[in-house]
């Protein structure tokens, strides 16, 4: 059974001889009713204080999953970073690889190339040295020939 600071006030206690003070009870029963009402004040206060700190406490949870959340979220987007990133550079590295062996081919080729240019042109040095000796020789058979014939006829003139 609930008593009210109402009930305090109201109650009526039946008299005796020889009985209680009604004053003092009375009076009695103001300072209880009047503590009570504190009580309950106080009680309702500290109520409408919890009812507060819950709701605060529920927004600090939502905050926190939110936080939670969102740390996941920027951890998975950070790996994700990393993981491109190594995609990236692997990439970039093989492209490298390829673009060097290329140009390594292609020089490998120009050095083929230059090794058969000096090849033809020892060939064609060789090929005119043997013309230019031919030549030569030919000029020199004529010129032998020129001076066995001036030899043979001696001053005709």
């Amino acid at each position: 059974m609930r008593i009210t600071p109402l009930d305090i006030q109201q109650k009526q206690f039946p008299t005796r001889f020889r009985g209680f003070d009604m004053e003092e009870v009375d009076s009695f029963l103001e300072l209880i009713r009047e503590g009570m009402e504190e009580l309950l004040r106080e009680n309702a206060n500290l109520r409408e204080e919890a009812r507060r700190f819950e709701k605060q406490l529920k927004e600090y949870k939502n905050m926190e999953v939110t936080l939670r959340d969102t740390l996941i979220t920027t951890q998975q987007l950070v790996e994700e970073f990393k993981t491109t990133a190594k995609k990236d550079a692997e990439l970039i590295k093989k492209e490298a690889e390829l673009n060097a062996e290329e140009i390594i081919k292609a020089a490998q080729n120009k050095v083929v190339k230059i090794h058969e240019d000096i090849t033809d042109l020892k060939g064609i040095r060789r090929h005119f040295k043997e013309e230019v000796r031919r030549l030569i020789e030919s000029h020199l058979g004529m010129l032998e020939f020129d001076k066995e014939r001036e030899e043979e006829k001696p001053d005709e003139v």
